[in-house]
Order: structure tokens, then sequence, then C-alpha cells
């Protein structure tokens, strides 16, 4: 009877409550709404998972095509690396797939050294970064995340891994690079090969990118994106020995539990009795990604100024889409004038206008 119910646990899925991560955290990758959480808000160490930050501040202030020449700064580098050696010649593009792919703590010194001169200035523009995307409990002491001698590290939360993962996927350089499975990369001396060490992008079919990261302090940590059926999701994991497949228990049951609605439609004006002889619309479709519950729950509110302070070219207000009294979207209002409309000349009347 026990090895009956024992083999029965296993073919039972747990719950991702059950989760081995200390700290751990879902959010969808378009609102940034947190779907699932544990303990995702108390800092810790975050190892290599660290080269995300490296890699959006060094794409978002270099030149991807630039060749740079490996000084002897590479020599302090130890722990995973991609072996480039002094006075090699490669490009910060080649060096950003080794840095993101094998973890090449080497490479993040390079791109910091190369990047704003010296890995001081860069660490400062790392902790800047880090204020500008609200990561409010995390610090930045180098660009590869290992300790430093007097045992202090690069911290974060979940949470804010999660958001500087949402707005490096905004950027299709780093798309292009967090979802690359091998890389070919040339200097002036050799000729490299690197696997990606985010065995998600084989395993799970739905992952858009990640980063690994360990240390004997921080433990294993993992940041990675999935996307399914117009649904995207991030998530991260903090000291857990089963991060992979955590994370892929994780993205099977949120994907199944939510679906993507259009809440406001662009191709529907919106209707207002001040504004009669308007159109009003929105540039973009408003969508949530819900379970048909919270769609129940879904509140849209429209706001709009005095018609006469603006013309054409002005937005006229805003439309907002409420869960419960959470803001999940937001988008301006824009006014097409008909009267304006209706007064212009054709180009066929310009024309025919001419020969007359």
């Amino acid at each position: 009877m026990k090895k009956f119910l024992f083999l029965l646990l296993l073919l039972i899925p747990l719950p991702v409550e059950a989760i081995s991560a200390k700290s751990a955290i879902l959010i969808d990758q378009d609102s940034g709404r947190i779907l699932f959480s544990k303990d995702a808000f108390t800092p810790s160490l975050i190892a290599s998972t660290t080269k995300i930050m490296t890699a959006l501040v060094t794409i978002e202030n270099q030149d991807l095509d630039k060749i740079v020449t490996v000084d002897e700064k590479v020599l302090d580098s130890y722990g995973s690396g991609i072996y480039i050696k002094v006075g090699e010649k490669i490009s910060i593009l080649d060096l950003l797939y080794g840095l993101m792919l094998r973890s090449g703590n080497d490479a993040a010194i390079v791109l910091a050294n190369n990047v704003f001169k010296s890995q001081k200035e860069f660490v400062k523009m790392m902790n800047k970064k880090a204020i500008e995307l609200g990561m409010k409990q995390s610090i930045f002491y180098n660009p590869h995340g290992l300790e430093e001698s007097d045992g202090s590290g690069n911290t974060s939360t979940a949470y804010d891994m999660a958001l500087l993962m949402q707005a490096a996927m905004q950027n299709k350089d780093f798309q292009k690079i967090t979802k690359t499975t091998s890389y070919t990369a040339k200097s002036n001396e050799k000729t490299y090969l690197w696997q990606n060490k985010n065995k998600l992008l084989k395993s799970y079919k739905y992952t858009t990118g990640g980063k690994t990261g360990f240390t004997q302090k921080a433990r294993r940590t993992l940041v990675t994106s999935a996307s399914k059926d117009g649904k995207s999701l991030i998530a991260v994991t903090f000291n857990d020995p089963n991060d992979f497949s955590n994370h892929q228990k994780l993205y099977e049951e949120y994907f199944a539990k939510y679906e993507i609605y259009t809440l406001v439609s662009k191709d529907k004006p919106i209707k207002d009795k001040s504004y009669k002889n308007e159109t009003l619309y929105i540039k973009n479709d408003i969508k949530a990604l819900l379970t048909k519950d919270e769609k129940k729950q879904i509140k849209i509110k429209t706001t709009l100024e005095k018609e006469n302070k603006f013309n054409t070219s002005n937005t006229v207000g805003t439309i907002k889409v409420y869960l419960n009294n959470t803001l999940l979207k937001e988008e301006p209002i824009y006014l097409k004038s008909k009267k304006s409309q209706q007064g212009k000349t054709s180009i066929w009347e310009k024309i025919k206008s001419w020969f007359h």
C-alpha cells in the first residue's frame, strides 16, 4: 500500500507553491503583473544573472560592431570564461554572445573596460540603470557577478530581476542574443563555438531566453522568459537546486491558467458627447493576460479633456484598464477631426486644378 501511494505521488504534479527555490517569481512580461511569488522581495546574491544588466548596459551604450583589443585587465578574471587572451582583437557583439551563452567573466571585464573605460564607471551605469528600472533593492559591485574579496556581491530580489529581464527583452539585440542556442565567434587569432548554458532553450520549446548563475554563496540562480500563443512570461528563482524543472513547471501551469483578452480595440472609435463631430481613437489594442474570472472584474475608465483645448495633433485624454483597483494598461486617446477632413482637397482634385 505504501509503495502504491509513493508511485501515486510521483504521478500527481505538485502545485507550484511547493517549488524548491528560496525565492521565486513569475510575471506577465507585457504588463509586469505578478502572477506567482515566493519570498520575491528578499535581497539575495544573484551570481551571473548579473550579466543581463551587463549586456543591457553595453547594448545601450556601445557600437556592437566595434572591434576591441583585450588588455591585461582580463587577467583578473577567474571562474567561467570564454578564454580570450591579451592582445586578441574581437567585436563587442561577439563578447556579448560569450557573456550570455558561456557566462564569460573575462568577457564581462573586457566589455566593462571598453564601454566606459573602466569597471568602476561601468558599475556606476549599472546602478544608475537599476534605479531607472525601479530595481529598488538591487546593488551592483561588478559586471560579472562573482563575490568581491570582502565577501560582498551583487544583490537583488527576484522581483527586481524580473523587472530587469522585462526591460532587456524589449531590446531586439538582447532578444536575439539571449535566445541563441549556439554561436560561432571569430577573433583575429581563432574561432570559437559556444553553446548556451540555458538548458531550457533545448528542453522547453517555448523558451525565449534567460541567464544562468552559480556561486558557492549564491547557489543556483536562474532568470528565463517564455512565450506561447501570444502570452509571454518571465520566471526568476534564487537558490534553487531544481531551477530548470521549476521554471518549466511554472510556465506550463500559468500558460494553461491564463488567456489573452482584447479589452479595447484600436479599430473601434471611442464615443463621447463632448466630441460629437470628431472621432476619438487609440493607436494600439489594449490586451491583458487574465483568467476567466478576472475578466469579469475588469473596469475601463476614460478620462477626456475639454474639446476647445486641443487640435487634431493632440492627445485628448487616456483610457485605463483596471483589475479591481490595480491599473493594468493605459493608452492615450487621440482626436481625428471630421470637419478638418471634409475641408481638405484631395490629391486628384489638386491635379485637375493644375490643368484648368
